[in-house]
């Protein structure tokens, strides 16, 4: 998605967070991610969880273990048979096993492959908790009154987070950025990623103004105003 954001584009955001901020005390901070997390566990799960089947789709594709008669009568070489067979089939079995273990584990680690196999939730987990790390990398935290707001963009898992800063939490339920996250969501489905962060951008900065207005002569510029695109790791 971030290939998409071209370099007016990009501009046009810059320019809606500096009008934005003309407007309030508060500083917006706007971050576009390829990828919240590697998922790197999502082919180890379903490639143990696949092969942990392999016992289940012998028995559907037709093929059994059979193991001795423990309480019939067998002669030495009925046993021997008996066990070899066992031990065939364990060793079938097994080879089964890791060969659909190694397919599900290549095949799961092709990016596209991979994050349709993780689940939704913890892609969401993933992006939250991303999100929650650049606001304390970035000093999102550190504004002179504590109205720092973090637009988040995860490009790969298609997702959107919004963190405010405790000053503005204080005094704005966390559902009035509906509107804006809406906003922004709406614009990057229609492949509008400037509209859809200029107005989310806008409509943050109408909250922003009710509770934290501009004062005309004591309005420092904290963060900067451009997009920070950060490339897949």
């Amino acid at each position: 998605m971030s290939e998409s954001f071209s370099p007016s584009d990009l501009a046009a955001i810059e320019a809606a967070v500096r009008e934005a901020e003309a407007r309030t005390t508060g500083e917006i901070y706007c971050v576009v991610a390829e990828e919240s997390s590697d998922y790197a566990e999502t082919p180890l799960a379903w490639a143990a969880g696949v092969a942990l089947l392999g016992p289940i789709l012998l028995l559907l594709i037709g093929v059994t273990v059979e193991l001795p008669n423990l309480f019939g009568g067998w002669t030495a070489a009925q046993a021997d048979a008996g066990r070899a067979a066992a031990q065939a089939a364990l060793v079938d079995a097994v080879l089964l096993q890791g060969l659909l273990f190694l397919a599900t584990f290549l095949l799961g680690s092709i990016p596209a492959v991979r994050r349709r196999l993780t689940p939704r939730g913890l892609k969401r987990e993933r992006v939250r908790r991303h999100a929650q790390e650049l606001f304390a990398a970035k000093n999102l935290h550190a504004t002179r009154e504590r109205t720092g707001v973090l637009i988040y963009v995860s490009a790969a898992e298609h997702m959107a987070e919004l963190i405010a800063d405790e000053g503005i939490a204080a005094v704005v339920e966390p559902g009035v950025w509906e509107r804006a996250m809406a906003a922004l969501v709406a614009g990057l489905k229609r492949n509008e990623p400037a509209a859809g962060f200029a107005a989310a951008i806008g409509l943050c900065a109408d909250v922003l103004a009710e509770h934290f207005p501009a004062r005309p002569g004591d309005n420092p510029n904290e963060l900067p105003d451009a997009v920070v695109v950060l490339p897949r790791t």
